[in-house]
């Protein structure tokens, strides 16, 4: 089997973490290096990292953005093919690491990323969108530059020409895809490779992730426009369509609110991002990456004393 480097970054991801790496643990491909970029994490993140074969790179909060992260675990990685992984998400078969990379036996695919899926946490909009940006028709060879970091893999070697680019508030993923087409690369879609992509978000996560998602599509495509109409159109015609689903599930009363709420966000953050000038100040970043977090996030909190130690809920 392949051997690979897998890059992920986490910031307090204490709850999720240990599942990925236990998944990790279960694939195919033994022979497996992974590496943790964590920004400054305060609860229990690096003692569950430590409980298996992680080799972890510190950033502090104020550097952080997704390219740089990568950029920083890349660095640090010695093989030739680097998966990245979001800290919250965990595979669902023992293939997924060698169907993800098996694409690469064609010397022109720079690029595959896999199919994503939501748990039971996830709002009911966002299964939607999983199920339309992660099809389960293959696409071997894909000519546009469409992928998503959550679940990725590339060739370090054409990293090593173009690194991710550092300043993006997100969409790093897309920008690099987008290079690799104009050097007449190849991206390579591969339903097995299938994750679950746990995200509990507030309603105001939802909307700084595509207000920043936005701000960063602006950059790589300024030609790009975004206004009062798109909104409106977007908003009322995902929400029929969500609504319409709900429907035919039989879950419409319990998840319609949900419905609204979240395609306001998704598109009234959109509509922000385009008309956000400036640079990518702390506040910022905070806003972005590090919600509801405290101004002195630099200082890492330190407590000696053990905590609590509390049986789990025995559930019928």
């Amino acid at each position: 089997m392949t051997s690979c480097s897998i890059i992920i970054r986490c910031f307090n991801e204490e709850k999720h973490i240990g599942k990925l790496l236990h998944g990790i643990m279960q694939q195919d491909i033994k022979d497996v290096e992974i590496i943790l970029v964590d920004s400054g994490s305060t609860d229990h993140t690096l003692q569950i990292a430590a409980e298996y074969p992680v080799k972890v790179v510190h950033i502090r909060p104020g550097e952080f953005t997704f390219g740089y992260s990568l950029n920083k675990g890349i660095t640090e990685a010695r093989n030739e093919f680097v998966v990245m992984a979001s800290a919250h998400v965990y595979p669902v078969y023992p293939d997924w690491l060698s169907q993800l990379l098996k694409p690469f036996d064609n010397p022109k695919i720079a690029l595959t990323y896999g199919k994503q899926r939501g748990n039971e946490k996830t709002h009911f909009s966002e299964h939607q969108i999983f199920a339309t940006w992660f099809p389960n028709q293959r696409a071997a060879v894909q000519r546009y530059p469409f992928c998503n970091n959550a679940n990725a893999a590339i060739r370090r070697s054409l990293w090593e020409v173009n690194h991710y680019d550092e300043n993006l508030t997100g969409l790093e993923d897309l920008a690099w895809a987008h290079w690799c087409i104009q050097q007449s690369y190849l991206i390579s879609y591969v339903p097995e490779a299938e994750i679950i992509h746990v995200h509990e978000e507030t309603s105001k996560s939802i909307f700084n992730r595509y207000r920043r998602e936005a701000m960063a599509f602006k950059q790589i495509y300024p030609d790009q426009k975004f206004g009062w109409f798109d909104l409106l159109r977007l908003f009322s015609m995902n929400t029929f369509t969500d609504a319409r689903q709900a429907l035919k599930q039989g879950c419409f009363g319990s998840a319609i609110q949900d419905i609204i709420t979240f395609r306001w966000m998704q598109f009234y953050g959109t509509y922000r991002g385009y008309r956000e000038k400036g640079p990518l100040t702390w506040e910022l970043r905070r806003a972005f990456y590090y919600p509801g977090m405290d101004q002195n996030l630099e200082q890492k909190i330190r407590h000696d004393v053990s905590p609590i130690e509390y049986p789990q809920q025995q559930h019928k």
